[in-house]
């Protein structure tokens, strides 16, 4: 259950951090930049709808019909032209995404302004100029406010078109993603696109206002005028304004929601559904392009102008006329998006806002999801996400997870290319995916490592650390743990033990058992022990190595006198054991490893040298002493105090063995210790020559100082 609940902690701290990551503006820019590029290039240019086509100019249409290079030196004339050449082919709506504020000859205006009145379908440009503008406050302080002013076309030419609109497009970074269909700080006017699917819903829906009302589609108490033929393009605004008021209203009580509409106006035209969209939608919009530049079809300015036979039938279509040039990158009016195309040339500003109204005409802008389902959805994926990969071994829980990653990636893509749904995509695949990955498996590693420790730990109540670890963590071979090795023996054994065995009951006895090799051994592990065999009531140890170590010796030496103070410490604290620790030592090489039979095995120290540290610790029952070594294990420790004790024939043993006692550590012993033992080899030396009288004299002048030294005793009872 806890591991449960800590899989759901690392999905909900998933889930939660892609949430506030795709809310944030940092986020919302990684989806922009990274997501929605990728679904676009992923799905590919599709086909615009054929209602519209972009009339453009490009870098040789001043050539090709005998003008200058730039459109701003052109006689309006030739504009004129092209309208009456566009309403000859029947062309729907005429939409100039140029600028005409400043006048020329006024034959050129009047020509321009006749072409377009007798037309009844142009639509104009309004420019609309953003700045930042410094104003001062009380104390001199200065700011800066954003203020916006429109530039109409002369008035002129505005007085016969049928619509005005502005075309700004909100600039992202260094890219274009949106679109405004009504400019809200414009006093809710309407921009280009929509003022021309206003125009082209009219002009192929005469009556276009009454079905929507009569339909009960739209609810309007009076009706404003529809834009008839005579009407103009103030009017035009007026009419949207009031009908956008209206159905925004509608749309934000749910009075009727755009998808009741299939179910209660099965008949109604596509464009007239679009229509309604457009005003009950938002006013900012993302653009769902087609494709690289030229995707949506454009045709030279010069071809019309021309009546070249190359021009496709542009009955009942919306034109947009402004600079396209599809093979010049430094054409003017670009705009860097997705489809830019690898020799640098981008979308222009017309093929934008053909873009645009095809969005609007087939309800095609691209659909992101509102904050709250965002939040949801990448809560609920990195909650998965991050408990599957935490959960599950990683061997399942790795690939289920790049599994799940990538359903959800032809998921979105799949919406996004059936139905221009814009799920979060960078955010779940680059951000979520990898943190779950990461925050899973580390989560994994650290649960591991602490199951791994916890098997090294009781393992190693039986076993060396060393190998404990390594066969926690599967690196070694049981097998390769029997071993012939060199290593300093450490014997020790509790005097007195039968005595307390009686007088404690077992379970008292055990805790008292575990207490006293607590104690013991701690010093033994503070010097790197290698190997620990309890044995009843006393411990052998081992020092291992290769070969002849002097640091091993020095070691096991230390560690002898480290564990006898800490047996005296833990006297004064049991007063039931009343006797010293004894502990014996000697080196040589023994088999450390696995023995027994019969299924059971202990990890155990076999060889002569355990054998003669044994018995060199039995050796201090009759010595009276407390650590003894054989010689061999002191050699060269010039930093122990020791004392020579002779050489003794040990039980099982086949030549005397050379012992000394281990006193002290030089910079600790007093000099009562160095005194003791410099006479007791005065003393030893007289007796090995047996010269007993001198030797039992020597002894007695040392027990006067020291009454109860055991060797000394041991000895002057034999003189």
């Amino acid at each position: 259950m806890r591991r449960l609940m800590k899989g759901l902690a690392v999905g909900v701290c998933t889930g939660l951090s892609g949430a506030l990551l795709a809310l944030s503006p940092l986020g919302a820019g990684f989806e922009r930049n990274v997501g929605l590029a990728w679904l676009f290039r992923a799905r590919g240019p599709i086909t615009p709808p054929a209602e519209m086509v972009v009339v453009g100019i490009n870098a040789r249409t001043g050539a090709d019909i005998g003008l200058p290079s730039l459109p701003i030196q052109w006689p309006r004339t030739i504009h004129a032209r092209l309208i009456e050449e566009l309403v000859r082919r029947n062309a729907s709506v005429i939409a100039f995404d140029m600028h005409f504020s400043e006048p020329k000859s006024a034959e050129q205006d009047r020509a321009f302004a006749t072409a377009i009145t007798e037309s009844g379908r142009v639509v104009l440009l309004e420019k609309l100029i953003g700045r930042r503008q410094l104003i001062t406050g009380g104390g001199g302080k200065q700011s800066a406010i954003w203020t916006e002013s429109t530039e109409p076309p002369l008035a002129a030419l505005a007085a016969g078109s049928k619509g005005i609109g502005s075309f700004p497009l909100p600039k992202l970074g260094a890219s274009v993603y949106e679109f405004w269909t009504f400019k809200a700080s414009a006093g809710d006017a309407p921009t280009l696109p929509a003022v021309a699917l206003q125009l082209h819903a009219a002009a192929t829906h005469p009556h276009w206002l009454e079905s929507l009302v009569r339909t009960g589609t739209i609810t309007v108490r009076d009706p404003p005028p529809a834009a008839g033929a005579d009407g103009d393009a103030g009017a035009l605004r007026e009419l949207m304004r009031s009908l956008r008021s209206t159905l925004a209203a509608d749309g934000a009580t749910g009075a009727r929601g755009p998808q009741q509409d299939d179910l209660l106006e099965p008949g109604l035209p596509p464009v007239l559904r679009a229509l309604v969209e457009l005003y009950r939608g938002p006013n900012v919009r993302y653009l769902n392009f087609y494709g690289p530049p030229g995707t949506i079809t454009t045709i030279p300015y010069q071809a019309v102008i021309n009546a070249s036979g190359d021009v496709p039938d542009l009955s009942g279509k919306v034109v947009f006329v402004g600079y396209s040039d599809l093979y010049d990158a430094g054409q003017p009016d670009r705009f860097y998006t997705v489809f830019t195309s690898d020799d640098g040339v981008d979308l222009s500003g017309v093929e934008i806002a053909a873009t645009s109204f095809a969005n609007l005409l087939t309800n095609r802008a691209l659909k992101p999801l509102d904050a709250l389902p965002t939040a949801a959805v990448l809560t609920a994926f990195g909650l998965i996400m991050g408990a599957l990969v935490y959960l599950l071994p990683a061997l399942w829980g790795v690939p289920l997870a790049l599994a799940l990653a990538a359903s959800y990636a032809l998921a979105a893509q799949h919406g996004f290319t059936t139905r221009d749904l814009w799920l979060p995509f960078a955010t779940p695949l680059l951000a979520q995916t990898p943190v779950a990955l990461f925050a899973g498996l580390l989560g994994q590693y650290l649960l591991e490592r602490r199951r791994g420790k916890r098997v090294s730990e009781a393992i190693s109540y039986y076993l060396p650390e060393n190998i404990a670890r390594d066969l926690a963590k599967n690196t070694l071979d049981p097998a390769s743990v029997n071993k012939v090795v060199f290593s300093t023996c450490l014997a020790t054994d509790m005097a007195g033990f039968s005595s307390i065995a009686e007088k404690l009951p077992p379970g008292e006895l055990a805790s008292f058992l575990n207490e006293y090799f607590d104690s013991l051994s701690r010093p033994l592990r503070e010097h790197k022990v290698d190997v620990t065999e309890f044995r009843a009531d006393g411990i052998m140890c081992a020092w291992t190595s290769p070969a002849p170590l002097l640091a091993a010796r020095r070691s096991a030496v230390l560690a002898a006198l480290g564990a006898a103070a800490a047996i005296t410490e833990f006297k004064q604290r049991n007063p039931v054991l009343v006797s010293p620790l004894r502990i014996g030592l000697e080196v040589g090489w023994v088999y450390v490893g696995h023995a027994g039979g019969g299924g059971h095995f202990v990890y155990s120290i076999v060889g002569d040298c355990a054998n003669t540290a044994s018995r060199v610790e039995s050796l201090n029952k009759h010595l009276g002493s407390q650590i003894l070594a054989s010689q061999s294990t002191v050699e060269a420790l010039d930093e122990i105090l020791v004392r020579p004790l002779g050489r003794f024939q040990l039980a099982g043993k086949s030549e005397p063995v050379a012992v000394v006692e281990i006193v002290a550590l030089k910079e600790r012993a007093t000099a009562g210790d160095l005194q003791r033992c410099e006479r007791f080899a005065q003393a030893l030396a007289h007796f090995q020559a047996a010269d007993w009288a001198m030797a039992h004299t020597l002894f007695d002048g040392i027990l006067d100082g020291h009454p109860e030294d055991g060797p000394t005793r041991f000895y002057r009872a034999r003189c």
